[in-house]
C-alpha cells in the first residue's frame, strides 16, 4: 500500500488561485476579480497607514509616525541619496518612494489572513512597475545628453576597437534596452509567485494530515509540515521587504548610469 494510499492529497490549483472568477461587476468592464480586490484593499491599507501616520506629524515622532519616517529616510538615505547624491535623489524620490511601497504594499498581502496572495505573483503589477522604471531612466539620459547622445554613450563602450563594436554595440543595446525592464519584471514576479505556492503546499499539507483522510500515524507530518509553513511565513516576510528593495535599489542604479552615461 503507497503513502497516498490513506487518502488524497490535491494539490494547488494554479487556474482558481491566480484566475479566480468575478467578485464583482461580472461580465462588465469594471469586474472585480480576488487579485483586483486585494489590490484595492493593500491601496486603501497603504493610504491610511500614511494618514494616520502623518496626520499629527510632530517634530519628534511618536508613534505610527515613527514608522512612517523610519521607511520613507530608509528610501531616501540608502537608496535616494547613497546612489544618486542629493541633489538628484530630491528630483526622483517621489518616483522612488512610490516603486517602494507600492511593491511592498502589494507583497504584504501573501502573508496576511484571509488574503494570503500578492499581486505581484501576476505578471501585470511587476510589468507595470518595471515600465514606469524604463520610462524613468531612459527620460533621465535623454533630458540630459538628448536621444542620440544618450543612445551612443549608452550602447558604444569608448577607446575599443571597432571590430569589437560589431559584437558589444548589440550587447549593449540587448542588455541596456530589453533585458532591464524584463528582469525587474521576472525578478519580482517569481519570487512572489514561488513564495505563494509554497505556502500554500505547506499548509495544504497541513490541513490534509490533520483534517483529511490521513491515518493517525501521519499526525506528526501535519506538525512538521506546519512549522516548516510557519517558519517559511517568516522568511517570506524577509523576502517581502527585500524584493521591495531591490526593485528601488536597481531603479535609482539605472537613473544614475543614464545620468552618468558619457562616463562610463
Amino acid at each position: 500500500m503507497s503513502f497516498f494510499d490513506y487518502g488524497e492529497f490535491h494539490p494547488p490549483e494554479l487556474q482558481e488561485e491566480f484566475f479566480p472568477g468575478p467578485l464583482l461587476f461580472g461580465d462588465t468592464p469594471f469586474e472585480i476579480d480576488r487579485l483586483i480586490m486585494v489590490r484595492l484593499i493593500m491601496t486603501a491599507a497603504l493610504l491610511i497607514f500614511f494618514y494616520l501616520g502623518l496626520r499629527r506629524a510632530r517634530i519628534v515622532p511618536r508613534g505610527l509616525q515613527n514608522a512612517v519616517e523610519y521607511l520613507m529616510d530608509f528610501v531616501r538615505i540608502y537608496v535616494g541619496e547613497e546612489i544618486l547624491g542629493k541633489e538628484q535623489a530630491k528630483r526622483f524620490m517621489p518616483l522612488l518612494m512610490t516603486i517602494f511601497f507600492m511593491v511592498l504594499a502589494l507583497n504584504l498581502s501573501s502573508i496576511i489572513p484571509f488574503l494570503n496572495i500578492s499581486s505581484n505573483g501576476l505578471i501585470g503589477p511587476p510589468l507595470v512597475l518595471a515600465v514606469v522604471a524604463y520610462v524613468a531612466f531612459n527620460y533621465a539620459g535623454i533630458k540630459k545628453y538628448g536621444f542620440f547622445r544618450f543612445f551612443k554613450s549608452t550602447v558604444v563602450i569608448p577607446n575599443v576597437p571597432w571590430p569589437l563594436l560589431l559584437l558589444l554595440v548589440p550587447i549593449e543595446f540587448v542588455s541596456t534596452f530589453i533585458l532591464r525592464p524584463f528582469t525587474l519584471t521576472i525578478r519580482l514576479m517569481a519570487n512572489m509567485l514561488s513564495g505563494h505556492i509554497l505556502l500554500v503546499l505547506f499548509f495544504g499539507a497541513t490541513q490534509f494530515f490533520f483534517f483529511g483522510e490521513a491515518v493517525g500515524w501521519m499526525r506528526p507530518f501535519g506538525a512538521a509540515s506546519l512549522l516548516v509553513g510557519f517558519a517559511f511565513t517568516a522568511f517570506e516576510l524577509l523576502v517581502i521587504v527585500l524584493q521591495a528593495y531591490i526593485f528601488v535599489l536597481l531603479t535609482a542604479v539605472y537613473i544614475d548610469l543614464a545620468l552618468h552615461a558619457e562616463e562610463h
